[in-house]
């Protein structure tokens, strides 16, 4: 994870040697200030074609094309730096699994756990366990529609994980976790869910394999294993058009 948080970083200096090393000389030569907008703006569509060549997620695109034009327009505002300190602790505390693991911070929904209680209903006394949990969007309806199963929720963002804690506070059957899902051992779960981003599932469906014991079940909320056939896709009939990807151990 990290060498990719590494490359993304390249890949923005990359773009900003590439506009500043042809504006600085022709501005230079002209005896004219550098132009910083359009600097900024031609950064940003540089940052915009590598990751577009390297074939980056979307959200990478975007980040890369609004990086350095948002970083100015910041800093023509007279904000004093401690509102960005404070700023960026907020983000870490909510969105750690999009710095640490490239797992933004998403939200299930009551359609949602329903789809999942319907789909475990032959499972009494089914254990399970939600990777990346967030504020427990899923574990808590699921926890009170499912009063015989025993519920697991993993999370590492400090203020989701509180959020999480408050709204599963009370149900007997939930056990809510501060942890590193890749550091959760799987084999003691009937069915394992997540909801991450497609970055990580090649490699959490290899901790699948080899962990979660035969006849388990594995689910994916709208990131499918690349190159692996699902042995059923349920359609959640919800706004988003959440679509749960099943895989048998």
């Amino acid at each position: 994870m990290l060498g990719s948080q590494r490359r993304q970083l390249a890949l923005q200096l990359a773009a900003a040697l590439a506009v500043l090393s042809l504006a600085w000389p022709y501005y230079g030569l002209r005896n004219e200030q550098l132009p910083w907008p359009e600097t900024a703006l031609g950064i940003g569509a540089v940052a915009l074609l590598f990751a577009s060549l390297t074939q980056q997620a979307w959200w990478w695109r975007l980040i890369h094309a609004l990086f350095v034009p948002l970083a100015w327009a910041a800093s023509t505002f007279n904000i004093d730096p401690g509102w960005y300190l404070l700023l960026f602790i907020v983000l870490l505390l909510v969105y750690r699994g999009a710095v640490t693991g490239q797992v933004p911070l998403y939200l299930s929904n009551a359609a949602t756990a329903a789809a999942i209680a319907e789909l475990t209903k032959d499972l009494p006394e089914m254990r399970f366990l939600d990777l990346g949990a967030g504020v427990g969007s899923v574990l808590g309806p699921l926890a009170r529609q499912r009063p015989d199963a025993h519920l697991s929720g993993v999370e590492n963002a400090p203020a989701t994980w509180a959020c999480g804690r408050l709204r599963v506070a009370g149900l007997a059957n939930c056990d809510w976790r501060w942890g590193d899902i890749w550091q959760t051992t799987l084999g003691a779960y009937d069915v394992v869910y997540a909801f991450l981003s497609p970055t990580p599932m090649a490699a959490l469906w290899e901790k699948a394999q080899r962990e979660m014991r035969p006849g388990t079940l594995f689910i994916s909320n709208s990131f499918p294993v690349p190159d692996v056939l699902a042995e059923r896709v349920i359609e959640v009939d919800d706004a988003r058009q959440t679509r749960l990807f099943c895989y048998r151990l």
